[in-house]
């Protein structure tokens, strides 16, 4: 079998090239989406008959949990494949989506607080979805820390690779808590292989929202890695041949000017 194919994906030339043109579409569904998905949901939405209009912020709590958690296995499985087959472009990804997945967790858990004053009463309780969220927090900040503990990059990427494998026995933790144990959380409303207990006139703006979500990721992702990536390989030939020319080019326009 040709694994050409495969070894090309961990280039980070390669990456950076492919990725280049991939951006603008990212950042136009991004907005498209978000925008859409905000609008139908804050504005057109019904009131829940229980929460009022409280409810409204699911909008950006919901994907933003979502996301995080997404964003774990990313990186996860980012740094397995680092370990595994040694090579450089997944241990890049891995460490440009630990910052990512940390603010996407922190927003879920905001959100969350900012959601939990109007329908519990308070804005923090340590049940066990919170603290697992919270603890996600912690390993992502983890990662982010142990990264720059280290002087060699290829130590801090194994270290960081390590540590994500050993975290992802928290996001089961995290989905089937309020399952497990009892939580003032209310059961999953969106389930895959069951009718979703949400309305429709609530659960398709919610969707736009979370694709609009998943969107801006692979957006942000991608736009870190590329960033990562010249610092990284700013040693070699391509990278320094990219520099020289954009100065050129920079040179040549401004004497056009």
């Amino acid at each position: 079998m040709n694994w050409q194919w495969f070894h090309r994906l961990g280039s980070p030339r390669w990456f950076y090239q492919k990725t280049q043109a991939w951006l603008p579409w990212l950042a136009i569904a991004s907005v498209v989406l978000l925008v859409t998905g905000a609008i139908w949901g804050l504005g057109f939405a019904p009131q829940d008959a229980k929460q009022g209009n409280s409810y409204r912020i699911i909008f950006i709590h919901v994907p933003a949990a979502v996301l995080a958690l997404v964003g774990y296995y990313v990186m996860a499985i980012s740094g397995a494949i680092g370990l595994i087959w040694r090579m450089k472009l997944p241990f890049v990804v891995m460490r440009a989506a630990a910052p990512i997945g940390a603010a996407l967790t922190f927003v879920a858990l905001f959100t969350g607080a900012v959601w939990g004053k109007p329908t519990w009463g308070t804005y923090w309780v340590w049940d066990a979805r919170i603290t697992s969220m919270l603890l996600l927090l912690l390993l992502y900040i983890g990662v982010i820390a142990l990264g720059q503990a280290f002087l060699q990059e290829r130590t801090a990427d194994k270290a960081c690779a390590i540590l994500a494998l050993v975290g992802t026995v928290n996001i089961p933790i995290i989905y089937k808590s309020v399952d497990w144990w009892n939580s003032l959380h209310q059961p999953a409303t969106i389930k895959l292989t069951e009718s979703s207990s949400i309305h429709p006139s609530m659960f398709y703006p919610l969707l736009v929202m979370v694709v609009g979500f998943y969107c801006f990721y692979a957006w942000s992702l991608i736009l870190h890695t590329r960033q990562q990536i010249l610092v990284r390989e700013r040693k070699t030939r391509w990278v320094q041949q990219m520099v020289a020319s954009g100065s050129t080019r920079l040179v040549e326009e401004g004497g056009k000017a």
